[in-house]
């Protein structure tokens, strides 16, 4: 069934891609406290159990099949689908993902939210409970981080109308999580990179520093729980705090890229040449 939609405005589109275009200014370098507490992690390598290690190496092992695949972190299409349809008001049936590319901007961009705060609230509590197991949960904490980061971008795609079973999806889903644990350079890098037509180009050296950051990020979320763990409150208190700001960043970051390729998409139907230089 089709469902029709009002056609947004080019000035609303425009204040929208302007919104997202100050948000991606706004990716800073780190903070000169997390750069300091960035430190210890050289030494904690030494201490840090073999264990562990294999995990972070796996890591990348995952991300690979991921992009292959879609493994075992693929989700249920039809629930956020039925959750776009019924912010747009459907009130039986459900719509298509062709027919959400028609739903107003607003509505998709209210679902996102409400997504990404869901994410959030499951990142907390699941941050809290390997913060309190110490050493024999925290292995855990690792792969679990990564699946909800997976699914809550799979989930953004959905939103905005995009299919994350294609490849070339789960492509731009492992390009939205580097962005969100890359430095500032590394964050200019994957930008141009998706300036480029609109499409996730291969570059060895960039694809080579958007994993380490991936790497990195996730190593450094451990460390900083193993610090903390000998204090069970704190273990607890941290763990669900790195969590919930991991997701937020991971659901923020995909929320605006992909946000931003529908507004382009929609202002290719309004006036075709305004939407060249896709991330330019």
């Amino acid at each position: 069934m089709n469902y029709l939609f009002p056609l947004e405005s080019k000035e609303y589109l425009l204040q929208e891609l302007e919104t997202i275009r100050r948000w991606e200014k706004d990716q800073k370098d780190l903070w000169f406290w997390e750069k300091i507490g960035r430190l210890p992690f050289a030494l904690l390598d030494k201490i840090i159990p073999k264990t562990v290690h294999e995990i972070l190496g796996k890591f990348l092992d995952e991300l690979g099949n991921y992009v292959q695949t879609g493994g075992h972190y693929l989700i249920n299409d039809r629930q956020t689908l039925f959750h776009v349809s019924r912010a747009a008001g459907i009130a039986s049936g459900s719509l298509s993902i062709e027919e959400v590319a028609h739903v107003p901007l607003s509505v998709l961009n209210q679902v996102a939210e409400e997504t990404k705060e869901l994410h959030k609230q499951i990142a907390t509590m699941q941050g809290a409970t390997t913060g309190f197991g110490g050493i024999f949960t925290l292995a855990i904490d690792i792969p679990a981080l990564l699946g909800l980061s997976l699914r809550v971008l799979q989930e953004m795609a959905l939103i905005y109308g995009y299919q994350p079973r294609e490849k070339k999806e789960r492509i731009f889903i492992v390009k939205c999580l580097q962005f969100a644990s890359a430095d500032y350079v590394g964050k200019k890098s994957i930008l141009k990179q998706l300036a480029d037509s609109g499409k996730v180009q291969r570059e060895a050296i960039s694809e080579f520093q958007g994993w380490r950051e991936v790497i990195i990020t996730y190593g450094d979320n451990y460390g900083w729980k193993k610090l903390f763990q000998l204090v069970p409150v704190i273990g607890i208190v941290f763990g669900a705090i790195i969590n919930r700001s991991t997701i937020g960043e991971v659901a923020e970051t995909g929320m605006m890229l992909y946000r931003k390729r529908r507004i382009m998409e929609k202002l290719k139907v309004i006036d075709p040449p305004s939407s060249e230089n896709f991330f330019a």
